[in-house]
């Protein structure tokens, strides 16, 4: 009878309680991660299954993380828009009825006071951040989109500001004469004419037009280079006769003078006295024309004059302002240059749309454009016109003050009501919310997708939790056992177990 050692059922419970306990190593790892396996080769024919969805799941996840900070960014830029048009809406009603002309100590209204302080505000929320990032710089993400309010309006050193940028303008709109760039010349017989001082200036009075009813009167629209207007009387007029001057100005607004025939003693204002002759009587009209356009030079004119220097630094790229000085006298625009004048949108300035400077892939194929520039149509306009109340001032002796700032709270009003064909803040938020469905539209589909894939690979590589923990109380149980035996084995000798049998 063969008889076989304890030392060797002694190594077969140890063995047997190595598997056991490599066993319950492995079911406490898939208790622990939910899966079967801890790299692919353990799952045999199904690894190359299980790469391919592990490697879907991490873009769709990656796509998720991109929509959920890009969904951020596009709430914070909606609320600025929000903000910046809000202020602009309240700055229109200001324009719209605004207060009594009266002037504090700077030389301007309440309206303009609090023009300055809604454009801080406006241009404060210009240089919004999404982390790091600014919101209106376009590509140029990690630099200010707009300079500070002080520079934009007074200057900074050398560099030239709105204010003196719109001194210099009126300057160029006035003229030398003071008729906003016209020439009135005397009568030739009697016949009165008025001509712009230089073809293709672009400052001051542009001759628009010319309609008469003035009995026996001929006259010539605006022709030539430069543009020249006749009005030739072949007989005096009728009492209560007109004449009418177009007069487009430079912010493209137009004005018109109707001056009227009288036999009164002492005409009134907008009226010229019939003379004894048709040379008398267009005398008469030549000095109640330059009386006329005197006056409209110092009322309109500057509002027009200031609007047109606050578009060309504020829409232009470079900003534009008067090639001078002599100011009173220059025929022509150029552009400024970081060394004499400020720019006031620091940002990126490219070709490319300004949406299409921030994209996004928040999905397979599914890319949405969210960029934005301070220096986009319905934002340098909307900035331009709270930037011109606020860089204005006037004089408390100028007898024509209030009506040139009424002209002035006019345009402005006018300006920020929106004109038809040109962008709007509507437009910019109707882009950004178009990006915003898509955005959420490409998260459901995320979702749907990760659940999908979570599906598919629980299946492959999944484990039950319940059946797991079955499995390892009955494993620890039987190596419980196993233990105790092999403890009782361990302390076992030959002459004990002989002892044993035959005692």
């Amino acid at each position: 009878m063969a008889i076989t050692g304890i030392g060797s059922g002694v190594a077969a419970a140890v063995q047997a309680q190595t598997n056991m306990q490599n066993h319950l190593d492995t079911l406490s790892r898939q208790l622990g991660t939910g899966q079967k396996a801890a790299v692919y080769s353990d799952l045999g024919a199904q690894a190359g299954v299980t790469v391919g969805l592990d490697a879907q799941l991490s873009a769709i996840n990656g796509y998720s993380q991109t929509n959920t900070t890009v969904s951020t960014t596009l709430s914070i830029e909606q609320a600025a828009l929000t903000q910046i048009a809000s202020v602009g809406n309240t700055v229109q009603q200001a324009a719209e009825q605004p207060a009594a002309f009266t002037l504090n100590n700077n030389g301007q209204t309440s309206v303009q006071a609090a023009a300055a302080t809604q454009l801080d505000q406006i241009l404060s929320t210009l240089n919004t951040q999404s982390g790091d990032n600014y919101l209106f710089s376009g590509s140029a993400v990690n630099q200010p989109s707009v300079a500070t309010t002080a520079d934009i309006l007074n200057g900074n050193g050398a560099q030239a500001g709105l204010t003196q940028v719109i001194s210099e303008r009126n300057q160029a709109d006035l003229g030398a004469n003071g008729l906003g760039r016209l020439v009135i010349p005397p009568v030739v017989g009697s016949t009165v004419s008025m001509n712009e001082d230089v073809a293709g200036s672009p400052f001051g009075f542009k001759l628009a037009g010319v309609t008469s009813s003035l009995t026996g009167a001929t006259v010539t629209q605006p022709t030539g280079s430069p543009s020249t207007l006749t009005v030739a009387l072949g007989s005096n007029p009728n009492d209560g006769d007109s004449i009418q001057f177009t007069l487009t100005l430079p912010d493209q607004t137009t004005q018109t003078i109707s001056l009227q025939a009288t036999s009164a003693a002492s005409p009134g204002s907008d009226q010229f006295a019939i003379g004894a002759t048709p040379a008398a009587t267009a005398a008469n009209l030549q000095a109640a024309l330059t009386t006329a356009v005197g006056n409209l030079a110092q009322t309109a004119l500057p509002a027009a004059s200031a609007v047109a220097a606050a578009d060309n630094f504020f829409s232009s790229n470079p900003p534009q302002r008067v090639a001078g000085p002599p100011f009173n006298t220059a025929t022509a625009l150029q552009n400024g240059t970081p060394a004499d004048t400020v720019f006031w949108y620091t940002g990126e300035s490219g070709a490319t749309p300004a949406r299409q400077t921030a994209t996004a892939l928040v999905g397979p194929d599914q890319t949405i454009s969210y960029g934005m520039r301070a220096s986009e149509q319905a934002i340098s306009s909307l900035v331009a016109n709270v930037a011109v109340l606020a860089a204005t001032s006037y004089s408390p002796g100028n007898a024509n003050a209030s009506a040139s700032y009424s002209a002035l709270t006019q345009s402005v009003a006018s300006n920020l009501s929106g004109q038809q064909g040109t962008q709007t803040i509507d437009d910019i938020e109707a882009d950004l919310a178009n990006a915003q469905v898509t955005a959420k539209n490409a998260q459901d589909v995320n979702q749907q997708t990760q659940s999908t894939l979570t599906d598919m690979l629980q299946g492959i590589n999944g484990v039950s939790q319940a059946q797991i923990g079955a499995q390892i109380l009955s494993l620890q149980n039987a190596l419980q056992a196993s233990y105790s035996t092999s403890v009782r084995l361990a302390g076992l000798s030959l002459v004990n177990y002989l002892g044993a049998t035959t005692g």
